[in-house]
C-alpha cells in the first residue's frame, strides 16, 4: 500500500515535477510476467525515477547500508527503503553475490519486474564500467527476458554526494528485451555468463550513449581512494595562517 502511495501521491507527482523525465521505449516493459529491467546507475534519485514512472510495481535490490544507518534519520531510511519494497543486499563478504542472486529470484518466481544495476555500484564519474554477472545468473535461472534500461541526465541532476538534487530534465530510456532461452542450463558456465553480461551492458551503452570502462567500478573507486589517500600522505595539507 505505501508503494502505491509514494508513488501516486507522495514522491511520483514530486519526482516528475523537478527532473520532468521523458519517458522512450515504455513498450518494451511486459504488461504481464517476470523480468528483468537492468540500467546503468548514476544517481541516489535512480531507485525512485523508475518506480514513478511505470505502470508495474518493481523491486530494486539495495545496498544493505541503506537499512542500517544509524539514529533517527537511519531508521527512517530504513523504513521509507522497505515500504516501499526495495531489498536490502549485503555487498560484504563471499556470498554477498550469491545473497543478491538468492533475493532475486525470489522476487523473479513471483511473476514480478526485478530492478537490478549490473555494474554493481553507483558510477562516480557518469561513465558505464564493467557489469557483473550475476544479472546473467539470474536471466538464464528463472529463464527471463531482460529489458535494458538507460537513465540519462541524473548524473548531472544529482551527482553522488548531492543531497538536494538539482532542476535538470531525465530520460529514461528503454530498449528491446533481451532473449537469452538459447543458453537454458548454462548458468554455470563463466564464459556464458560473460558473454550474456557483456551482451546486455553493450545494449545499456547504445542507449545510453556514454563511455564505457573495461573495469569495474568499485575497483576503480578502490584504487582512485587509494591513490589519494597516497597523496594526503606525501603532500599534507598545511593549516592556514
Amino acid at each position: 500500500m505505501f508503494y502505491y502511495l509514494l508513488k501516486y501521491v507522495l514522491l511520483g507527482p514530486l519526482l516528475r515535477l523537478v527532473f520532468r523525465p521523458r519517458i522512450e521505449g515504455l513498450e518494451h516493459i511486459p504488461a504481464t510476467g517476470a523480468a528483468i529491467v537492468a540500467g546503468n546507475h548514476l544517481s541516489f534519485s535512480d531507485h525512485f525515477l523508475m518506480p514513478a514512472i511505470l505502470k508495474r510495481r518493481i523491486t530494486f535490490l539495495a545496498k544493505a547500508e541503506y537499512f542500517t544507518g544509524p539514529g533517527l534519520k537511519g531508521r527512517l531510511i530504513a523504513t521509507f527503503f522497505r515500504s516501499a519494497g526495495q531489498i536490502p543486499v549485503d555487498r560484504s563478504g563471499k556470498d554477498a553475490g550469491q545473497a543478491a542472486i538468492r533475493e532475486g529470484l525470489g522476487v523473479l518466481r513471483k511473476d514480478e519486474l526485478l530492478g537490478i544495476y549490473p555494474e554493481g555500484t553507483r558510477s562516480h564519474d557518469g561513465r558505464l564500467y564493467k557489469g557483473k554477472v550475476g544479472v546473467a545468473v539470474m536471466a538464464l535461472k528463472a529463464q527471463v527476458p531482460v529489458v535494458p534500461c538507460a537513465m540519462i541526465g541524473t548524473f548531472e541532476a544529482q551527482p553522488p554526494g548531492k543531497v538536494i538534487p538539482n532542476v535538470h530534465p531525465v530520460v529514461i530510456r528503454f530498449g528491446k528485451p533481451l532473449d537469452f532461452s538459447r543458453y537454458a542450463g548454462m548458468e554455470n558456465e563463466k564464459a556464458i555468463l560473460r558473454a550474456v553480461t557483456d551482451e546486455i551492458m553493450y545494449a545499456i551503452l547504445s542507449l545510453s550513449e556514454q563511455e564505457y570502462v573495461d573495469q569495474y567500478a568499485a575497483v576503480v573507486k578502490a584504487e582512485q581512494a587509494a591513490a589519494g589517500a597516497v597523496k594526503e600522505r606525501r603532500f599534507p595539507r598545511l593549516p592556514l595562517g
